[in-house]
């Protein structure tokens, strides 16, 4: 018996284009015009904002648009003890476009969870989002994150002699602390955002990988022990998501590949709840890695880009839900954007506008498919 397990059939990602008020403040408070205290005031009032936008286009997961934050994952990673990462770089391509340069990400000490890194932001999203059918979701990033980017060099060898089971087994323990804070708080849905998994799909990072000494082979598989340690930790009753992506700087895109050389270990090994996988366009191949599927797990397909203002058809999206249904059962699909809207402080090449229709496309089409 299939079950879904999310609030609703029509979900996102969770970040959301910063309002230029929003963008301004932050750039004062690095001038030290503003303190934080100031900050924060002007981040409150941009989350209720957004807060009401979800609301108002009828989806029932609600984020804070990760409007605290400058990446979706540096601001959340440099807080867990034994952790150092600095800031990512950006530099000109030859078109012109910005390429967002990874951040150094090193593990330099044990890793332990120090303090509760969601917890404050939680509480006011909450706050705001009080009502039946809402639930307000946390977005974190991936703990693989902390071993993809630097391979075993990445990772202090004094600290970590051996990675299996020390390693692992601190990352887990030091997420599972951070999910028991939320869920004493009241968060029962959180997202891991990964890029690793998706970047596997790609020839040339596999060779990356091979260059740092790692098999792309096998990682998937270890990846898999990996979040399923973390899922072994998380509290009775909260939901978990992950969602893969290829990148997202400013609408570019770092890798592609179809899902078939993760689909195995992710689909089935991985005892995540729910899956945003990005379909948006040929880079993310076909359906038929779906086949691997576990009957107590959702996909949420990411089929409405986030990346560029032209709307999607609604038929269009429709036969290609159809088309998803072939290798997994419809009952246990859902839809989203492929991303969100800004994985960075800098936005997607998107108008706030067509944000918000995007955002209803999503809507429309989950309740005329599955009657949500």
């Amino acid at each position: 018996m299939s079950v879904f397990n999310l609030p609703s059939r029509a979900d996102h990602v969770g970040s959301f284009l910063r309002p230029p008020y929003l963008i301004e403040a932050r750039d004062r408070y690095l001038k030290g015009e503003i303190n934080a205290q100031q900050l924060r005031e002007v981040e409150d009032k941009a989350i209720s904002d957004v807060v009401q936008l979800q609301k108002d286009v009828g989806l029932k997961a609600i984020t804070d648009g990760e409007f605290r934050r400058t990446y979706f994952h540096v601001d959340f990673l440099r807080q867990l003890g034994g952790v150092f990462t600095d800031e990512p770089r950006t530099h000109k391509r030859a078109d012109g476009s910005e390429e967002l340069t990874p951040p150094l990400i090193k593990v330099i000490e044990k890793v332990r969870h120090v303090k509760d890194i969601q917890l404050a932001d939680f509480q006011y999203l909450n706050s705001l989002t009080g009502e039946p059918g809402l639930a307000p979701k946390v977005t974190i990033p991936s703990p693989t994150m902390l071993h993809f980017r630097g391979g075993r060099g990445g990772i202090d060898a004094t600290a970590y002699p051996e990675l299996d089971p020390d390693f692992y087994d601190d990352v887990a323990k030091a997420y599972g602390e951070e999910l028991q804070s939320l869920y004493d708080a009241g968060c029962r849905y959180v997202q891991m955002d990964d890029t690793n998994l998706a970047y596997l799909c790609d020839e040339k990072m596999r060779e990356a990988a091979r260059q740092r000494g790692d098999d792309p082979n096998e990682l998937p598989g270890r990846y898999a022990d990996f979040i399923n340690k973390v899922v072994a930790r998380k509290p009775q009753g909260m939901t978990l998501g992950m969602h893969l992506c290829r990148g997202n700087f400013k609408s570019t895109y770092a890798a592609e590949g179809n899902y078939e050389p993760v689909a195995e270990a992710l689909l089935s090994q991985m005892h995540i709840d729910a899956y945003f996988l990005e379909y948006d366009d040929h880079r993310s191949g076909d359906f038929r890695p779906l086949r691997f599927l576990g009957k107590d797990k959702t996909v949420v397909l990411g089929l409405i880009s986030s990346k560029f203002g032209q709307m999607e058809s609604k038929d269009d999206i429709k036969r290609r839900i159809d088309e998803a249904a072939t290798y997994a059962p419809l009952e246990q699909l859902a839809l989203s954007p492929q991303c969100g809207f800004a994985s960075t402080v800098h936005g997607n090449d998107i108008a706030f506008d067509e944000q918000r229709a995007k955002l209803e496309l999503v809507v429309d089409i989950a309740r005329e498919v599955w009657g949500d």
